[in-house]
């Protein structure tokens, strides 16, 4: 898949991945009501409503035992990819990258609220999505990626440490840590707890 006007987007490759090289951060806010939006700005000092952040859209893979000329370009235009279950070009993009021997951080977008901050930082919920730097890249064209690659002087074949250990893929939304149980005081049979139904692996809206 390309974006439109490639050609004109390949030869401003070197502008768009200076233009913004630090990272960006997604907040989930809950109103006072309860309920639970996303913004890339935090909400005014005298709101009541609770903030946390969700994940870094630049998150940096920066490895001390990368070779110097390398670990260079990791922490000017960090790389980013954004993928979910079932995702055939999730995955080629992340060979691709492993193959090439690009430290990445990976993002996994797997249920609604996932979705909802991928839309917040691209615009949609297509993926694969990756970030080099500041620069976007919806959907996987091997040409396309590694044009941008190249621009951002990746080197074109590994030259990472057979001790370098890349970082596990996170959730892009952090899940809520469960709340421990409380035993009764008394032995008291308590009654059956109807589950929730999980529907996290095939959220509405996130296109492949």
């Amino acid at each position: 898949m390309r974006t439109p006007l490639f050609t004109t987007a390949l030869a401003c490759a070197a502008i768009a991945l200076a233009a913004s090289t630090h990272a960006q951060t997604v907040y989930r806010i809950v109103g006072p009501d309860g309920k639970v939006s996303f913004s890339d700005q935090p909400p005014p000092t005298t709101s009541k409503a609770r903030v946390t952040t969700a994940a870094p859209t630049g998150g940096s893979a920066v490895n001390a035992s990368l070779p110097f000329e390398l670990k260079e370009v990791v922490q000017r235009y960090p790389v980013t990819l954004y993928t979910s279950a079932s995702c055939s070009p999730c995955a080629s993009a992340r060979n691709l990258l492993t193959s090439r021997g690009v430290p990445f951080t990976e993002r996994t977008v797997n249920t609604n609220e996932d979705g909802e901050a991928l839309k917040r930082i691209s615009g949609d919920t297509t993926l694969p999505f990756g970030t080099i730097g500041g620069q976007q890249l919806k959907g996987f064209s091997d040409v396309e990626w590694t044009q941008y690659l190249d621009a951002a002087a990746y080197p074109k074949t590994s030259v990472l440490p057979a001790s370098y250990k890349p970082s596990a893929p996170r959730p892009l939304v952090a899940s809520k840590a469960a709340t421990p149980a409380v035993a009764p005081a008394a032995p008291v049979a308590a009654p059956a707890q109807e589950q929730p139904i999980d529907t996290s692996n095939n959220p509405r809206g996130i296109q492949f």
